[in-house]
């Protein structure tokens, strides 16, 4: 039996990381998610819930845990022991196997064994995962959307790792006091009666995988004018962002987000939403500096080249 699941819909507060996930949810190319911050604040409780408002659609995005001390015969796949017993080479799928098509979610991701992350990003950056060895030799495909979380107090991120999430996004404690009362109004309701509270939020969960099933279907017609592809390219190079990933994902978030707002071509909006964490974890900054700074930095850039107010 498995565990109830706390609706996407019903997360209090934590807004831009459920708006990065919906991207990615709408064009799995935008590349995943990394969101850093304080422990508690229902990073993989809003992971979870995403999948399963998906499911709704038929959108199967399931939800693998790859752990901080998983094997590489884990992660990989490897000789299927059971059949090699009975005398036949077979492989036994691995973490990425299942990943295919649906979310790596990694929790405390900077805590994670170098070995790993090499791992990660040979696979990451082919979308082929290629197992050789006792005599066993397969190939298969791992297209999936990476998703981590970690306090980046704990120890920090290998910027190799870093650049290949798509969108990043702090996730800071809720302070106000009326949204973190919510928080435990719905978490204690949710508790007490899961189907009850889950069927609250079902029009609400529909009507959002209604939208984003859409916007999925219509995402590679949305037009892209030369003129938004100058202006994401400058913003890149005035923010100082590093590589040419930056532009990729600036363009792909902001063609996913105008195909979730239902128009039909990307406009300077669509650019100025999706600026800031497409971008902030892409631009140099000293080890004194927080990404906070990096991403004051990315609205300045946006600011100027859109002429208008990047929050």
């Amino acid at each position: 039996m498995t565990a109830p699941v706390f609706p996407f819909t019903a997360v209090v507060g934590q807004d831009e990381l459920r708006h990065a996930l919906t991207l990615c949810a709408v064009d799995p190319a935008v590349g995943g998610v990394l969101a850093l911050g304080d422990r508690g604040t229902g990073k993989s409780t809003t992971v979870r819930g995403l999948a399963q408002l998906l499911a709704r659609e038929e959108l199967e995005m399931p939800v693998v845990d790859l752990p901080l001390g998983a094997s590489e015969d884990r992660v990989l796949g490897s000789l299927d022991i059971d059949k090699a017993l009975r005398g036949e080479i077979a492989y036994a799928p691995g973490l990425l196997a299942a990943a295919h098509g649906g979310i790596l979610y990694i929790d405390e991701v900077n805590l994670l064994d170098d070995y790993l992350v090499d791992l990660l990003l040979d696979v990451a950056a082919s979308g082929v995962n290629t197992v050789e060895r006792d005599g066993l030799s397969h190939t298969h495909q791992a297209r999936f959307v990476l998703v981590g979380s970690g306090n980046p107090e704990e120890g920090e991120l290998r910027p190799q790792l870093e650049d290949r999430f798509g969108l990043s996004t702090p996730v800071a404690t809720i302070r106000d006091v009326e949204q973190r009362w919510e928080i435990v109004r719905r978490r204690l309701a949710f508790e007490r009666d899961p189907e009850g509270f889950t069927a609250q939020w079902a029009d609400r969960e529909e009507r959002l995988a209604v939208r984003v099933r859409a916007a999925r279907e219509r995402c590679a017609d949305i037009a892209l004018g030369d003129d938004v592809l100058e202006a994401a390219v400058r913003i890149c190079v005035d923010a100082r962002a590093v590589g040419h990933r930056a532009e990729l994902v600036l363009v792909r978030a902001a063609r996913a987000a105008a195909s979730l707002a239902g128009r039909p071509a990307v406009t300077v909006h669509d650019l100025a939403a999706v600026a800031v964490p497409a971008l902030q974890h892409r631009t140099p900054r000293t080890a004194l500096e927080s990404i906070a700074v990096a991403a004051s930095r990315v609205r300045v850039a946006a600011s100027s080249v859109l002429g208008r107010r990047v929050a």
